[in-house]
């Protein structure tokens, strides 16, 4: 059934098969749309009629972020790619600006709301639900991971607190306060607030705060066993890896299930997935097993609609087959982002391999810094890692890990071991790579 804002109720348990006339319909509607009021993409396509077909989406150049920044610097404050009037946007957000100039999103009433309604689904099969009580500790601050992710997660009838981030001690005493039994937030902060509870709250442990799931997104780590599994046993909860967005296209359009750790696409009713070689832009097939950049675009948008745009992340698709939870989307991890892939003698090296071999050593605390100096090529990963908290630093240590990493990921590392609390903890976006 379709629902008042163009999407479809269910879509997310509906085959390819079952969708294909609402979303070719809505392609002819958009793609008319886009032509006649994207300066933007009217200018790229250099007269090219944009095809009746999605499956000849590929005819059209690909659009990318840096296109974005020079629209918006030459047309501010949204850009020419802004195919609404004016008046019709209702709502401003603005990216994080981590990879480069933040962004100014504009939002319709219809886009926020299948915004939404989108990211819903992912909390909602990430186990989210009207029983639970969950604060959100990400940036308000016009960030689309604030507000936006707060009317998402209030999508699946849970009762959400708007805590955002700072007053760490104020979280701790009203999680105890108000009964919260999960915490949305990047897969960085539980860390800190593991200091402060250590430091503040003198025999308290994070277990005893009675949380029983953690939504995290915003960084890689989630799809790493043992970091998992140190949040489940210092936490007593379960982690879901419960939002994967791309600000300029949806703030969460991906999530894991109760059955699957791997991110289930969830927006197949209003938004158009490719997969390209990265280095080519050639397309790739989206199948079991295959890898590459991700590629979206919108089938319904009123303020700033995206066609073929590069979203910079590489990702493996894992699987095509519906879930045992019923969910039909394709299902996928995400390698790493192309701005911080390094390049060790012809190897792509992403954070989250690294993340990997650290999380396997119990002296570690599972903090790291890839510190690069000077411009490629490099023959060598540099690597800098932090001791666990209490933990002497064994005469071999740095060795092992060298070692550990040349057998799993094939390249030479330097290794570096920092005392532990060397790397500053952080409530939003962490780091990793560090381009000196």
């Amino acid at each position: 059934m379709t629902a008042g804002n163009g999407m479809i109720e269910g879509a997310e348990r509906m085959s390819r098969a079952e969708l294909a006339p609402h979303i070719q319909a809505l392609w002819q509607e958009q793609a008319a749309y886009v032509e006649a009021h994207s300066d933007f993409y009217h200018t790229l396509w250099d007269g090219r009629q944009p095809p009746a077909r999605l499956e000849d989406l590929a005819e059209l150049p690909l659009s990318d972020k840096a296109m974005l920044r020079q629209s918006q610097a030459a047309h501010p404050p949204f850009g020419d790619y802004l195919a609404s009037a004016r008046a019709a946007a209702n709502r401003l957000h603005r990216t994080s600006g981590t990879t480069g100039q933040a962004m100014n999103l504009a939002l319709s009433a219809r886009d926020a709301a299948i915004t939404q309604a989108v990211g819903g689904r992912c909390h909602s099969a990430a186990g989210l639900g009207p029983e639970d009580t969950v604060v959100h500790c990400l940036n308000y601050q016009m960030w689309m991971g604030g507000l936006t992710d707060h009317m998402t997660l209030e999508a699946t009838g849970a009762l959400v607190v708007p805590f955002g981030v700072g007053a760490t001690e104020l979280l701790v005493h009203t999680i105890q306060e108000v009964g919260i039994t999960a915490i949305s937030c990047t897969p960085s902060y539980p860390a800190v607030l593991e200091r402060v509870i250590a430091e503040k709250f003198p025999g308290l442990t994070p277990r005893d705060l009675g949380l029983r799931l953690g939504l995290f997104g915003g960084e890689p780590g989630l799809d790493d066993p043992a970091f998992r599994a140190r949040l489940r046993e210092t936490w007593g909860m379960e982690p879901r890896n419960a939002n994967y967005g791309v600000s300029d296209v949806f703030s969460n359009f991906a999530a894991q299930c109760e059955d699957d750790s791997h991110l289930h696409f969830m927006a197949a009713d209003v938004l158009h997935p490719e997969l390209i070689d990265p280095d080519t832009a050639a397309p790739l097939p989206l199948e079991a097993g295959q890898e590459g950049e991700l590629v979206l675009t919108h089938l319904l948008r009123d303020c700033q609609p995206l066609v073929r745009f590069r979203t910079g992340d590489i990702i493996r698709i894992e699987a095509t087959d519906p879930c045992s939870c019923g969910r039909s989307g394709f299902r996928f991890a995400v390698v790493g982002r192309s701005d911080d892939m390094v390049v060790v003698r012809g190897l792509n090296m992403f954070p989250s391999m690294v993340a990997a071999v650290v999380m396997e050593f119990a002296e570690l605390s599972g903090e790291y810094r890839i510190e690069l100096s000077g411009l490629p090529p490099y023959d060598v990963l540099p690597v800098a890692v932090e001791l666990a908290g209490g933990v002497d630093e064994a005469p071999d240590l740095a060795a092992r890990v060298v070692a550990e990493i040349k057998r799993r990921l094939g390249t030479t590392a330097h290794v570096m071991v920092r005392a532990a609390g060397s790397f500053p903890r952080t409530e939003g976006k962490t780091k990793r790579v560090i381009r000196g």
